[in-house]
């Protein structure tokens, strides 16, 4: 049910009193007036703070600075007569004793009048003693469809026209900003060069990028990464490979539906995050970032609103990936949390949200410590796979020194004995494998010399990686993946080395 929908529905079912969060009060004002038209052409009055009353020329003002008042102006109304009053920021005073008492009064009152109070917010902020009368409706940020319309229009307006396809990323990179933000970024791009071309999708991702920036929860993320940047994990790797073109119209005329998501689980420093990154850049979606802990606010309900705004967000972006970083760290001992519930209550309309979404947001979740994580996001259906990326065994550890080596001395790559550097350095991750080169470079260009073989070596010589310092840990995730709980990303994933070794 859309919003046109269910808001008609409340009307008619004469719910006294709707919530709704939106930032968009320009459009959501248009869609209620448009739906009281409809609903028997009811007036429809909106209240501010500053301005009172507009809407009837006899109450122009009335309730002006008196947000009291605002809600004793509906009794001046004859109880007959049909009307639906729009209340901006409304929610600035709702923790007021008075104003609380008010609006239970006129929920019963209301019940048998055709009248209809609407509470506009930017954010939901519903005190304990007003969650059984007050309805929350969401608003969603503008379609494809009403986005077409639109620059259709400005189109029009400005006499030019663009090809289905350009007229088709435009309305793709609109995707997820809010109607204001699209007119104004269109209206940057016209005053530029005096029309609409193809190149302008480069300014609306831009505009993209400050809107996701300004909701302090995610991250617009650029992905250069490439899945030959990835080596070993031949097992996910073809596993991505096979799902590439799993989000075009060929795949869902064939009947696949869209992919879920992927939980990767392992040890640090492995490539989970590189994983993330390289699917965004491979599949060619936009790579949103989620830090958990972000959602988390001080305001009552607060972290529940932010849930939602998160997942407005994504949805509105899709299909594009969301990649959920070190998950494990936000949600472990939900039930020790002395917060009052709020974390389980994100992280009840996370999961939620994991197992009904329908909108093509590809969820990419990376953990370290999977004993951390309650049970339920384990669930099949929450996931299309879970898959555990270990230490890299001595070919896989051939294959990173061959990507970080091709990167950084392209020229000079046969010099290394990368055979050598791969024997010599067991139970060493991805990330400590970088690092070893590194800090061989720093060796040579303190000698203003190139770095060799010998310098990798001794820099590996040097470090001391967390295979040997989180034994336990380590060997309790191997343990954890060996009995079946989730796929191995290695074709051949065995247990550390140096695990074995001393078994």
């Amino acid at each position: 049910m859309n919003f046109r929908e269910e808001f008609k529905l409340l009307l008619r079912a004469r719910y006294p009193l709707i919530y709704i969060p939106t930032y968009e009060e320009e459009r959501v004002e248009a869609a209620i007036r448009e739906e009281a038209t409809n609903q028997g052409n009811r007036p429809v009055y909106t209240w501010d703070f500053v301005d009172g009353y507009q809407g009837n020329p006899n109450d122009v003002g009335f309730g002006r600075r008196n947000p009291l008042q605002a809600l004793e102006f509906i009794e001046k109304l004859p109880a007959s007569a049909p009307a639906v009053l729009i209340l901006r920021d409304y929610h600035r005073f709702l923790d007021d004793v008075a104003i609380a008492r008010k609006l239970r009064n006129l929920s019963r009152l209301l019940k048998s009048q055709p009248k209809n109070i609407v509470l506009l917010s930017p954010r939901i902020a519903i005190p304990d003693d007003l969650t059984e009368v007050l309805t929350v409706v969401e608003f969603p940020l503008p379609a494809a469809p009403e986005i077409k319309t639109e620059i259709d229009r400005l189109l029009q307006s400005t006499g030019n026209s663009l090809s289905g396809k350009v007229l088709d990323d435009l309305v793709l990179s609109c995707q997820g900003l809010s109607m204001e933000r699209i007119h104004r970024v269109l209206a940057k791009a016209i005053a530029t060069h005096g029309e609409l071309q193809p190149e302008d999708v480069d300014l609306i991702l831009e505009e993209k990028r400050q809107t996701i920036r300004q909701t302090q929860i995610l991250d617009f993320y650029p992905a250069t990464e490439q899945i030959s940047d990835i080596g070993g994990l031949d097992n996910l790797k073809d596993w991505l490979i096979r799902r590439g073109g799993s989000f075009t119209d060929r795949a869902r005329q064939y009947g696949l539906p869209h992919p879920r998501g992927l939980m990767l689980v392992g040890i640090q420093g492995t490539g989970k995050s590189l994983t993330a990154k390289a699917i965004a850049h491979h599949w060619h979606l936009p790579l949103l970032r989620l830090d958990v802990g972000r959602l988390f606010g001080g305001l009552v309900g607060e972290s529940e609103s932010r849930t939602r705004q998160m997942i407005q967000v994504a949805e509105a972006l899709a299909p594009c990936i969301l990649w959920i970083d070190e998950i494990d760290k936000a949600f472990a001992g939900l039930g020790s949390k002395g917060d009052a519930g709020t974390a389980s209550r994100v992280f009840g309309t996370f999961i939620n949200w994991l197992a009904e979404k329908s909108s093509p947001v590809f969820v990419v979740a990376t953990a370290n410590d999977i004993q951390a994580l309650p049970p339920e996001m384990l669930r099949k259906g929450r996931f299309d796979e879970i898959f555990f990326v270990g230490l890299p065994t001595q070919e896989e550890r051939k294959a990173i020194y061959d990507v970080h080596l091709s990167r950084l001395r392209p020229h000079n790559l046969k010099s290394y004995d990368i055979e050598r550097l791969a024997y010599e350095t067991p139970d060493f991750s991805g990330a400590e494998i970088e690092q070893t080169l590194i800090e061989a470079m720093h060796i040579g260009f303190s000698q203003n010399r190139d770095f060799a073989t010998d310098d990798i070596l001794e820099a590996a010589s040097q470090i001391i990686p967390l295979a040997r310092t989180a034994v336990e840990q380590i060997q309790q995730l191997q343990e954890w993946a060996a009995a079946g709980r989730a796929r191995l990303a290695s074709k051949h994933n065995p247990l550390s080395e140096r695990l074995r070794r001393t078994t």
